[in-house]
């Protein structure tokens, strides 16, 4: 039955997800062609234009016409002749170009058309300057707009004008302008791009265009375009540098005194125009910060930094918008088919994170993208698929767990009093059926788990294909000391590939054995008596591999064991080594002896006395020699070490003062180097000075007489511990390199073409090993052959 539900709940989860996919992309791609969703929206643009503050340009500077200045110079509006005077005094400096946001529409007042000084004063000084620019004021009149220019004079003394009329949104924040506005067919740049053309910056195009969104052209003769209709275009998005008192600003009064130097303005844009509280035209800005509103003049400045940058900001179409909502929208959705419900919320957090990052950052490189729309997608995806989801599998779970209760529980269970029958509704009814199948789910592994980390050997269980499904603890320490820290999933036959050849015991002559036949059923019967294999650590082991079935007799996987038999393999071998050496050189002296003993029996065969005599006490001596390395090697190889704290140069001494006889017949020079006063170390003496004395015995054997051997001690040491090292270095033939790595194996006896025949046993060395390594020190070789060899035993010292 469960195998007919799941491809069905697939289906169905599938469809599911279509449902709410093309929903959720409907809602995405229509709030996004939206193109913005007012409060919101504009809210996150205000809070990435504050993020986004850079730096004021140093060639921009207002004169302001503040607080301070009103109470030197008196009330506003003040006499156009001080205006003249600022011109004059700021043009000393050759400024790049002034901007004069002053509205003067009509003359001075109280003044009639021919006593007009202070007009002709300022108009003589615009004249003069040939670098201001004046505004034009948008005014109201009546069903339209209305364009108030300066009066003819100043109109025509300026350099330039240009309109300072500002975009309100609806929530009243200024946050775009239109670079150009006009009326009847008469077009006038904004006051920052007539600043710009004064100063010969270019601003526009290849094509002649400013920066901006086109405006589309009214139809003339429509209802709707009457002959003076207002015309706007190049609309963009004030790329705010900063907040209020952003650009560097000086009094108007200062200015006028000569405070400020006259190479304060060369270079520079100079712009003029009213801060004072009550008299400014100041309006709410993205940037405004605390005080709320930015006065016109510094938003021009604002306006002319963008402009003089190259930063201009425009507003994403609606199907950029759009396409910009869905992608995010249709990754968090895909993440609901692919992952966990954990990480697919992750991932949508993640997303909505990302998708301000991205509209953050478009807003940086001048494209403003709203976010709100995705935001909102993404915030109703994810509790709308889980909740539907939740709903599918609490349904389907508890279906199936109604049934597991009904199953009949295969370990034991502990018999407790039957709760009083109560009333249960249909979601406490699962709940309880979940409880107990849950119950007994959990018992069952326990059951099984405590089962297999109960048996002796490294056990895996697998799937049909050899995947492994469960092992105990025996079978994970064993492969994570191969490196293999996880063996959960892994492939049965790649965890054993490292392995040697496997040797079946029941294998046939002609059948190449495999790894994949531990999952094969022809091979059953062979695996019965296991697979005889080695490691890379060199561990031999016994590998067993046996089918499970079910009820029904179906093959549902495997059940693998690793016996480790290292010991007795090398019981076994050791087994095998000592009956060598008993039949072979064992016998061969007491053969000997015994044909000397035949021969001497018979007169005509018999030696003379004194040779038979000699013959038969060297094979006595070499039988005698072999038991003793025999037995040498055994007590070496025990448990029983008698450890003792004694000067290692006491035991060295021992051994020199043993061999000095041997070495001095063969005339051989027997010298000890010893520098230091002690080297304390926790030894077994005798069998330490048996080790040094076999040493120093096999140098004096196969060194030419005449020659010298060196026994050196010294103390280092290794990470601040010191050590006691004992090099015996003899002068003799040397051993090849092919011939070193045999030195310390049993029986095993080298020499070279011109070399003395030994008669040694081929037990010393082996010896000599298993005493130093007994110790926890080390016994290492270097030799060159014609000169000579050094065997160097190091050992822990003991810390003074």
């Amino acid at each position: 039955m469960i195998k007919q539900v799941i491809p069905l709940l697939r289906r169905v989860a599938f469809r599911q997800w279509m449902a709410i996919a093309i929903l959720m992309l409907m809602v995405a791609g229509g709030m996004g062609y939206m193109n913005g969703l007012g409060r919101l929206d504009r809210t996150l643009y205000d809070q990435f234009m504050r993020a986004d503050s850079r730096p004021a340009r140093d060639d921009i500077i207002i004169v302001a016409i503040d607080d301070y200045s009103i109470s030197k110079l008196g009330r506003w509006p003040w006499e156009r002749s001080l205006h003249a005077k600022l011109l004059n005094r700021i043009m000393r400096a050759n400024p790049l170009a002034i901007g004069l946001d002053v509205i003067m529409p009509e003359a001075e007042h109280d003044q009639s058309p021919g006593q007009r000084a202070d007009d002709r004063a300022l108009t003589k000084a615009l004249a003069a300057s040939k670098l201001t620019v004046l505004p034009i004021v948008v005014a109201s009149a009546g069903p339209g707009l209305k364009a108030l220019p300066p009066m003819p004079d100043f109109l025509n003394a300026a350099r330039g004008v240009g309109h300072i009329h500002l975009e309100l949104d609806p929530d009243g924040v200024v946050r775009s302008v239109f670079l150009q506005e006009g009326q009847d067919d008469k077009w006038w740049p904004h006051f920052a791009v007539s600043l710009a053309n004064v100063a010969g910056q270019k601003i526009t195009d290849t094509n002649g265009n400013l920066p901006g969104a086109r405006m589309a052209p009214i139809p003339a003769g429509s209802e709707a375009s009457p002959h003076d209709s207002w015309q706007r275009d190049y609309q963009i998005q004030i790329p705010f540098a900063g907040g209020s008192g952003h650009f560097r600003s000086v009094p108007y009064a200062a200015v006028l005194r000569g405070d400020v130097p006259d190479q304060f303005f060369t270079g520079k844009y100079v712009l003029i125009g009213a801060t004072a509280i009550g008299m400014a035209d100041t309006f709410p800005t993205p940037v405004s910060g605390t005080s709320g509103v930015m006065p016109g003049i510094e938003i021009n400045a604002n306006i002319l930094a963008g402009l003089l940058d190259h930063k201009s900001i425009s507003i994403a179409r609606p199907l950029q918008t759009a396409l910009f909502s869905i992608v995010p929208v249709l990754i968090a959705l895909s993440s609901y088919l692919l992952w966990t419900p954990r990480i697919s919320l992750l991932i949508t957090a993640a997303l909505m994170v990302l998708t301000m990052a991205v509209s953050y950052l478009l807003l940086t490189l001048g494209i403003w993208i709203a976010p709100t729309a995705a935001l909102i997608a993404l915030a109703i995806a994810h509790p709308l698929w889980s909740w539907i989801r939740l709903e599918s599998a609490i349904s389907y779970l508890g279906q199936e767990f109604m049934l597991l209760d009904q199953e009949p529980h295969l370990l034991p269970e502990v018999n407790t009093e039957r709760a009083p029958q109560q009333v249960e509704d249909l979601l406490e009814q699962r709940i309880n059926a979940m409880r107990v199948a849950a119950r007994r789910v959990r018992d069952l592994r326990q059951f099984i788990s405590d089962s297999l980390n109960s048996l002796p050997d490294a056990t895996l269980i697998t799937t049909i294909d050899g995947h492994v499904l469960v092992s105990n603890q025996f079978a994970r320490d064993y492969f994570a000391a191969a490196g293999i820290r996880n063996i959960d999933g892994a492939l049965l036959p790649y965890l054993f590939s490292n392995m040697s050849t496997p040797q079946a015991t029941n294998t046939s002559a002609n059948h190449t054995f495999s790894w994949w036949d531990l999952i094969d059923l022809e091979h059953v019967s062979t695996l019965t008596s296991g697979t005889s294999v080695q490691d890379q650590q060199g561990r031999d082991l016994l590998i067993k591999s046996g089918p499970c079935h079910s009820a029904h007799q179906v093959l549902t996987g495997w059940i693998v064991s690793i016996v480790d038999i290292t010991i007795i393999r090398a019981a076994e071998r050791s087994r095998d080594e000592t009956l060598r050496f008993l039949s072979h050189d064992m016998r061969a002296p007491q053969a000997s002896i015994l044909a000397l003993l035949e021969l001497q029996g018979n007169p005509s065969s018999a030696l003379p006395q004194k040779e038979f005599f000699s013959r038969l006490e060297q094979a006595a001596r070499k039988t005698l020699g072999l038991a003793d390395n025999f037995v040498q090697l055994a007590r070496a190889e025990s448990s029983e070490y008698r450890l003792e704290e004694v000067d290692f140069q006491d035991v060295l001494y021992d051994a020199v003062d043993e061999m000095w006889s041997l070495a001095h017949n063969k005339k051989i020079d027997l010298i000890t180097d010893i520098e230091g006063q002690e080297f304390l170390a926790n030894v077994d003496r005798s069998l330490m000075a048996r080790a040094l004395c076999n040493l120093i015995s096999n140098a004096i054997s196969y060194s030419l007489p005449e020659t010298r051997i060196t026994c050196t001690l010294r103390l280092k040491y290794v990470k601040l511990l010191p050590q006691v090292v004992c090099k015996i270095t003899d002068q003799g033939f040397g051993i090849a390199p092919h011939d070193q790595i045999k030195l310390f194996q049993r029986y095993q006896r080298v020499s070279a073409p011109g070399q003395p025949r030994s008669d040694g046993t081929g037990l010393g060395l082996v010896f000599v090993k298993t005493v130093v390594e007994r110790h926890f020190g080390e016994i290492s070789l270097e030799s060159t052959i014609g000169e000579g060899s050094t065997f160097t035993v190091t050992l822990p010292a003991l810390t003074i």
